[in-house]
C-alpha cells in the first residue's frame, strides 16, 4: 500500500518556521517547496531538508528537479501531431 505523506508547518513564538512530515511515528524535516527550517524567519539562514536529510540549496534544487519530471499529460506529442493551438 502506498503511503501519502502530508507536510505540516510549525511556527514557534520567535517566528521560527519548520516544515516536517511524520514517517513511521518519527517527525522528519521535509519540504519540496522551499526551505524546511527558517530560524526566526531569516531566509539567509534557511536550511533545506528532504525526508530528514540536510542538503545545501544547490543540492536541494537538483533533487527537486529529479523528483517528478514531466507528467504524462504534458508531453510534446500533442503539439507534434498537429493539435490546434
Amino acid at each position: 500500500m502506498k503511503e501519502i505523506f502530508e507536510t505540516k508547518k510549525l511556527i514557534t513564538a520567535d517566528k521560527t518556521v519548520v516544515h516536517y512530515i511524520n514517517v513511521d511515528g518519527v517527525n522528519k524535516m521535509h519540504n519540496w517547496d522551499g526551505a524546511a527550517f527558517l530560524p526566526q524567519g531569516n531566509k539567509r539562514q534557511a536550511e533545506y531538508y528532504l525526508f530528514g536529510f540536510k542538503y545545501t540549496k544547490d543540492q536541494w534544487e537538483d533533487r527537486k528537479k529529479d523528483a517528478n519530471g514531466v507528467p504524462f499529460y504534458k508531453t510534446s506529442v500533442g503539439k507534434a501531431s498537429g493539435a490546434r493551438v
